[in-house]
């Protein structure tokens, strides 16, 4: 039985959730989609960058990542709205809802992305190309925005057709046109092909993807290795992995923030440590799972990256562990340059439920995990306020749980918005 794989990406995601949310629920007449417009970050909090444009501000050259500035400049009458992750969150579960009736076997890849594997479902629903076209314009109709569908045999080749011309379209890319559709394409527009593979390719003369299908793979393995022998397979059409709708487990965890201000001294950075760990380590106990590896990640004022990690005598999950771990990584990292940016980052992860005791604990494990537990019984039923540390109570500009989507991109005041 032949494959038949949907890949269905939303067309400017969190934009399109906004607007139609404005349009439909907030009473407005504007649709941000018809105009130059953004979601953007908050310049004061240095969180300033575009997180999703609408098509004509493409005309602008404005691009996703880039500082809200920098935006502005190219074009001084972008309308920018704060970001609303509450809502993309809720507009994103009815998008799969709606997938989930056409086959019981969706990939969530993103929040705005998904892959349905329609194999076998033709008796049930029909042309695939029917039912996409079908698929489009339901989501359309009941949920207001506009999606692109990929349709092919693998995952690879159905998301570089949902790529194809946009917005609100479906395309075909089975493996009998990827020598017409796919191959003319610049080697960049390939999966799995970031920059600096995009770089080394350009070096050695392989500017398509259909040069880079037709070249020997013996070559392409030599300057790419295991890199090399994906992307050429990717380059081909070739492909075998399945739609998963079942995420695997994570390998690693991480929780990062920008903060407001240049963090200047220990205290202050270890305070900002410890909201990192709240957080972090509440997600590991929610999974039911340990950690092995804790590593700190630094950028200081001039966008200088650099951190170290540490192996653990034992897996651990305990807040208070964590956060002693990434303070002692840190005091040994810092080089006292001003700090823009921190972040912990965890791997070795492990469902082991029991812990090896040592004569040379400091620690009472059992009581401290106890009490982890509580707290985090506390703030699910009363909410993450209800209870924190005193460290924090005097603290008004730092968050005492933060990291990962901050609080003031959770949700927005429209009240405070001039709604068109």
């Amino acid at each position: 039985m032949n494959r038949i794989v949907f890949h269905i990406d939303v067309n400017s995601a969190f934009l399109s959730w906004e607007a139609v949310y404005r349009l439909h629920h907030l009473g407005g007449s504007l649709d941000l989609r018809d105009i130059p417009s953004a979601v953007g970050g908050d310049i004061s909090k240095r969180h300033g960058i575009i997180l999703a444009k609408s098509i004509p501000a493409k005309k602008y050259k404005i691009q996703t990542g880039e500082p809200v500035t920098d935006a502005l400049r190219k074009c001084p009458e972008l309308m920018l709205v704060p970001p609303n992750y509450n809502l993309y969150q809720k507009s994103s579960e009815a998008f799969v809802r709606v997938l989930k009736e056409y086959s019981p076997v969706v990939e969530q890849y993103s929040i705005d992305e998904c892959y349905v594997d329609m194999t076998g479902t033709e008796s049930l629903w029909g042309n695939p190309i029917d039912v996409a076209n079908a698929m489009r314009e339901r989501i359309y109709n009941e949920l207001g925005f506009t999606v692109n569908i990929g349709v092919s045999n693998n995952k690879v080749l159905a998301k570089m057709a949902s790529d194809f011309k946009k917005p609100n379209l479906v395309h075909t890319l089975w493996q009998s046109e990827i020598k017409e559709k796919m191959w003319p394409l610049p080697v960049s527009e390939l999966f799995f092909v970031g920059r600096a593979t995009f770089r080394k390719l350009h070096g050695i003369g392989i500017n398509t993807i259909g040069e880079l299908a037709q070249t020997d793979l013996h070559i392409i393995r030599s300057h790419f290795g295991k890199h090399g022998e994906v992307i050429w397979a990717f380059a081909n059409g070739i492909d075998f992995s399945a739609v998963e709708p079942v995420p695997p487990p994570n390998k690693g965890y991480g929780n990062s923030t920008t903060t407001a201000f240049d963090v200047v001294n220990r205290d202050t950075a270890h305070l900002v440590l410890l909201s990192l760990a709240e957080t972090l380590s509440a997600r590991l106990r929610a999974d039911g799972v340990k950690i092995g590896v804790i590593s700190v990640g630094i950028r200081d004022c001039d966008f200088i990256y650099y951190g170290h990690q540490r192996t653990l005598d034992t897996p651990t999950n305990i807040t208070c562990e964590i956060y002693e771990a990434a303070c002692q990584i840190f005091d040994e990292s810092w080089n006292k340059a001003p700090i823009r940016h921190l972040g912990i980052h965890t791997s070795h992860v492990t469902t082991e439920s029991s812990r090896q005791l040592n004569v040379f604990d400091k620690m009472d494990y059992e009581k401290l995990e106890r009490l982890d537990r509580a707290v985090d019984d506390i703030r699910k039923r009363f909410g993450t306020d209800s209870i924190k540390r005193a460290s924090f109570i005097k603290s008004i500009s730092m968050d005492h749980m933060s990291g990962g989507i901050s609080r003031e991109k959770r949700t927005v005041d429209y009240n405070k918005q001039n709604i068109l």
